[in-house]
């Protein structure tokens, strides 16, 4: 079948449809209402020849078929949009989009330049539609794989071939407990590194292997795949866990948290900029030099595009 323009709006309903997980779901997404977007999937259904849904009392249920119909849309978006950004990149305007992924809880960090980079490339380049997600140090290396995303920033144990990954900047974790926790009004000096792997910890499990290790987890030990859900267990003052210096210094203001003394396990990762390896679309090379050129003291400006007198877009 030829794919025609009418098609891809079908598949972009789909796969709105799809992410969302049913038709009410996406209602707010695709802003059509649910008898609308019920007609758009028995229309696709009808064009391709095959049932790529079931939808009852049971819920919204993929098929097969489907899935794979939904893995081909994808691929179709993605490679429609870095064609377009290509053709425009032809008449020297910065236009496009950029999909940045972020580890979770990194906001409160001084030393991430990420929104400074953000705000010069908007003024820079208007034309330029970033998008930031928060996802796991995993999903950001799997997505940048797979080519869902331009740009990830973390620190990651676990790293992939076929990926760049580029320095920015030290992020440092030290042993906290909360306030309802029997080590928080003990005095440092007293407490030792025996009475602190006694007690019951958070960890992340996405952390490698070795460092679980050095860690020696026990049954009794939580394991949490974001920095917050880890924070909550030890404000909860019966875990003790790792946290990242600049997020708990607002909750040491306000006695909520408790730093122990130094431990072992201490450490500072490396926060990076990791990309796929190769050439890469005109947008994100601007947005990495920006970023990139932050924490080297300097950053490249893409020139403001020349307006020629009489050019109607001087008016």
């Amino acid at each position: 079948m030829r794919i025609s323009g009418a098609d891809l709006h079908l598949l972009s309903v789909f796969d709105s449809v799809v992410r969302n997980g049913g038709f009410s779901a996406a209602q707010a997404e695709l802003g059509l209402s649910q008898p609308t977007i019920s007609n758009h999937i028995t229309a696709l259904e009808t064009r391709l020849g095959v049932i790529l849904c079931q939808r009852g009392r049971r819920g919204f249920q993929l098929t097969e078929k489907g899935r794979q119909v939904h893995e081909i849309a994808v691929d179709l978006m993605r490679r429609i949009d870095n064609h377009s950004m290509s053709l425009t990149a032809l008449k020297g305007s910065l236009v496009g989009q950029l999909k940045i992924a972020v580890v979770d809880c990194v906001a409160s960090d001084p030393a991430l330049k990420l929104t400074e980079a953000v705000h010069r490339l908007n003024d820079a380049a208007p034309g330029i539609r970033i998008e930031i997600e928060i996802e796991k140090p995993g999903g950001i290396l799997r997505r940048l794989a797979e080519g869902d995303i331009h740009a990830g920033i973390g620190s990651f144990d676990n790293k992939i071939k076929g990926l760049s990954y580029t320095s920015l900047y030290k992020e440092s974790h030290s042993l906290y407990c909360g306030q309802a926790h029997p080590l928080f009004s003990v005095p440092g000096e007293t407490i030792t590194q025996h009475d602190m792997d006694k007690c019951i910890w958070v960890h992340r499990g996405y952390w490698s292997r070795e460092r679980k290790k050095s860690q020696q987890v026990i049954e009794a030990d939580r394991i949490v795949d974001q920095i917050e859900a880890q924070l909550l267990f030890v404000l909860s003052g019966s875990y003790i866990g790792l946290l990242p210096d600049h997020l708990a210094k607002a909750y040491l203001a306000a006695e909520r948290l408790r730093k122990l003394p130094p431990h072992e396990d201490n450490f500072d990762c490396t926060m990076q900029l990791v990309c796929k390896s190769g050439a890469h679309p005109k947008t994100f090379q601007v947005f990495s030099d920006m970023l990139v050129g932050l924490y080297r003291n300097r950053v490249r400006t893409p020139p403001r595009p020349r307006v020629l007198e009489g050019d109607p877009a001087a008016i």
